[in-house]
């Protein structure tokens, strides 16, 4: 099918047939396309889907996101078939936490526990004594009885963490999300003279400055609910686009600005209709890990899960 033909109502009228015919499930995550999102049977963050990929009775998922994302969700559900639409939609900052490295700290760092951010490779997890999301951050790293904590990848939401939690003591091993890293001080400063009585929410992958001066910090899900629920009419919203132009498509009667237009992920949008279409078609891009890598990284995964559950 040529990429003209792309987005339009036969692609994801055929999308319907053979996800009908082949018993599948479409994740799609919130930064996503918006058509995307609109034609997903489920849409959520990054975890949230993998655990609706464990929950569900369909054994095939496509999951439209990123590799870390999909690799989570075969971690949790290794009997699965997980299908990632494209496969060059990887993630700099999982990137940036190599095994290496996290065992390097450890060892230098005996006493500590190792937290690795779901945004991370699976062989990154499997270094690591648990997960954490950007929602459930402070509860597991409060929960854990040591003092020191090294925290995987994303130095930004580790020092989120780490000024709510002043009794520990957080090594950063460096990594970081380039787009909501980017966001600045200044650009709220200048969001709120444009948009005076508006809102600001923020995700925690931003620099402490710009959490500091929002009014609300939190994970995806958490910054469409706050948005959602608020008695407030415009927000200004410092995470990526698709989150933006969903809010804005079910919410018309509110406002809703995009904090900078650097706030798109080149990689979420690497998957377009065609490529849910082929990999229905062809089962590409199939998520294949070891056996004994799937066994260690899961298992900081399911701690976190039952950490979170307390």
């Amino acid at each position: 099918m040529a990429e003209r033909d792309f987005g339009t109502d036969e692609v994801f009228q055929r999308i319907a047939e053979l996800k009908a015919e082949r018993g599948a499930l479409i994740l799609a995550h919130y930064y996503q396309r918006l058509e995307i999102q609109l034609h997903a049977d489920i849409v959520g963050d990054s975890f949230e889907l993998s655990r609706k990929a464990l929950e569900c009775p369909e054994q095939l998922i496509v999951f439209c996101g990123v590799r870390f994302m999909a690799e989570s969700a075969k971690l949790l559900s290794p009997g699965k078939k997980i299908l990632l639409p494209n496969s060059a939609a990887g993630c700099p900052m999982a990137d940036m936490a190599d095994a290496d490295t996290i065992r390097a700290c450890r060892a230098k760092y005996p006493d500590a526990a190792v937290v690795c951010y779901v945004n991370s490779s699976a062989e990154a997890k499997a270094e690591c004594d648990v997960c954490c999301t950007s929602s459930n951050a402070v509860k597991i790293v409060k929960s854990l009885p040591q003092r020191q904590i090294i925290f995987v990848p994303d130095r930004n939401l580790g020092a989120y963490v780490a000024a709510r939690l002043p009794d520990k003591e957080f090594i950063f091993i460096e990594g970081f999300c380039p787009i909501h890293n980017a966001v600045t001080p200044e650009q709220v400063a200048r969001a709120r003279e444009l948009h005076p009585g508006a809102k600001v929410a923020a995700h925690p992958e931003c620099v402490p400055a710009v959490t500091q001066l929002s009014d609300f910090v939190g994970s995806t899900s958490q910054i469409i609910a706050f948005c959602e629920r608020s008695d407030a009419a415009e927000f200004i919203v410092a995470t990526e686009q698709g989150v933006v132009e969903r809010l804005a498509h079910f919410n018309p009667r509110k406002r809703f600005s995009l904090l900078s237009s650097g706030l798109v992920c080149p990689n979420m949008k690497k998957t377009s209709p065609g490529d849910i279409l082929r990999a229905l078609q062809d089962d590409r891009y199939q998520t294949e890990l070891p056996p004994e890598l799937i066994e260690r990284a899961a298992a900081p995964l399911r701690r976190m899960v039952q950490i979170a559950a307390m």
